[in-house]
């Protein structure tokens, strides 16, 4: 019983104590004494941990120190979005986000992961569905990003969700591949219209 009896914090966690169910409070990092029999319920969060949602592709590490690998194009369904011009647009982006509150983050949303990325994936589409593509492809990316951690951010302080976004990150914005030779024809025909300008 008395192995049951501690239980350890990392320095990069903190730990939500449950007694019969209901919220105690928060430790810190450390050794800490709990009642042992299921009386008191731990959970453990990172809360000093940068933490990251990838949207349209996924990074996965290998062995440790070995190089991580990128898996993209499997993911249509998220990064795949209309602009405002109704081209269609491939957009991979990263969420960063810190656990600010652990009991909000535990027990104010049924899934909070779940739901910070459908909340991360309407605000994106809505913000690029009301740019043009070209803007999308070039200028508007630092906008973009911007608008999308505010919303994002906004909303979340809604659901009182516990979540600090830290930051959104594009990675990759390209026209989809099926109308790639298409968009580069039209970009070099604007170029040589330029030109003869």
């Amino acid at each position: 019983a008395a192995m049951g009896a501690f239980y350890t914090v990392q320095p990069e966690q903190r730990a939500v104590v449950k007694r019969f169910g209901s919220v105690l409070g928060i430790t810190d990092p450390g050794l800490h004494f709990k009642i042992p029999f299921g009386v008191d319920q731990i959970q453990l969060v990172a809360t000093e941990r940068v933490l990251k949602q990838e949207f349209g592709f996924r990074t996965r590490s290998t062995e440790q120190g070995g190089p991580s690998t990128y898996t993209a194009g499997q993911f249509e369904d998220e990064s795949l979005m209309p602009t405002g011009d109704l081209n269609m647009i491939d957009v991979e982006w990263v969420v960063q986000y810190r656990i600010e509150d652990p009991i909000k983050f535990l027990y104010e949303m049924r899934e909070p992961t779940r739901t910070l990325r459908d909340i991360s994936e309407s605000v994106m589409r809505r913000i690029v569905g009301n740019m043009l593509g070209s803007e999308v492809l070039t200028i508007g990316r630092v906008e973009i990003q911007e608008k999308v951690g505010e919303e994002l951010q906004q909303i979340l302080n809604q659901y009182d969700a516990g979540i600090r976004i830290s930051t959104v990150e594009m990675q990759d914005v390209v026209p989809p591949p099926a109308v790639q030779p298409a968009f580069n024809e039209v970009n070099e025909a604007r170029q040589e219209r330029e030109r003869m300008i």
